[in-house]
């Protein structure tokens, strides 16, 4: 590609030039000629040249309105890509992955000031996904796979937790990238499950518990989930708590997934608040 210019600190542009690292995060996703191939911030194309001829259809979401010119000439006689010049976070992702009958893979070194919120939106839409293979800020990476108790388990442990496969790859450091990040990345491959990984009676009230649990990590978990109005009734919230068989004064970053799941089936049976 002929951009030269800086890369820009807004955007939080780290730019992956070793051949190396690319040629591994290409084997991870396991490509097949037939795959649909989704990739976001593709940046100066590292990523993008080696996934043109190992699939059969891949889209490409550019924020940087330079980069996005470049590789919407670059590709501009391959019917079997697609350049969107714009912001994944205002892309309809359900309404453009379903626009092809097979599931999609995601492969992306993704902007790390958005990465969480870009997770969500892939949560969102795993349906219509077969494997993700995603580099990402290593701290994020490390929560994705925290443990109940630990400082890194939070929100999206919990959430991407019930319906992904998670695994770490492996590191990349700073040095593989140009400017420098000030901190290590890492590779981590999402496999969707067919059904939650336990059962959860109404997904929305499962995520406002894990969400409420959360919110005050230093409070117990009875004080987090009476501030989300949950407690309409102090009777009907410890009978939750003994049915569950977990300790109200207990704090959210504890409970495992399963209990996650108990808490929020029993409390599928009271009145949602408002």
């Amino acid at each position: 590609m002929n951009v030269a210019r800086r890369p820009l600190k807004a955007l939080g542009q780290h730019f992956l030039v070793d051949s190396n690292v690319a040629d591994r995060i290409i084997a991870c996703a396991a490509l097949e000629p037939y795959d649909l191939v989704f990739e976001v911030g593709p940046g100066r194309g590292v990523l993008t040249r080696r996934l043109v001829p190992r699939t059969a259809e891949l889209t490409l979401v550019e924020y940087d309105h330079a980069l996005a010119a470049e590789l919407l000439s670059q590709y501009s006689e391959n019917p079997r890509v697609r350049v969107i010049d714009g912001d994944i976070m205002k892309v309809d992702l359900d309404l453009l992955l379903r626009a092809r009958e097979a599931k999609w893979k995601v492969v992306a070194n993704l902007p790390y000031n958005i990465s969480t919120q870009v997770l969500f939106k892939f949560l969102d839409v795993r349906s219509r996904l077969s494997r993700m293979v995603l580099m990402l800020q290593k701290e994020v990476g490390d929560r994705l796979v925290a443990s109940p108790g630990t400082s890194d388990y939070g929100i999206i442990t919990v959430l991407l937790g019930l319906w992904f496969d998670i695994r770490r790859e492996f590191i990349v450091t700073p040095g593989c990238f140009r400017p420098m990040p000030g901190v290590d990345s890492v590779v981590v491959s999402f496999v969707p499950l067919a059904e939650p990984r336990v059962r959860v009676a109404d997904e929305q009230i499962f995520r406002n518990v894990v969400k409420s649990a959360f919110a005050m990590r230093r409070k117990t978990l009875a004080n987090c989930l009476k501030k989300a109005n949950f407690d309409s009734a102090a009777l009907e919230m410890n009978s939750v708590f003994e049915a569950c068989g977990i300790d109200g004064r207990r704090r959210g970053e504890t409970l495992s997934l399963e209990e996650f799941a108990c808490l929020s089936r029993c409390l599928s049976l009271l009145e949602m608040p408002s």
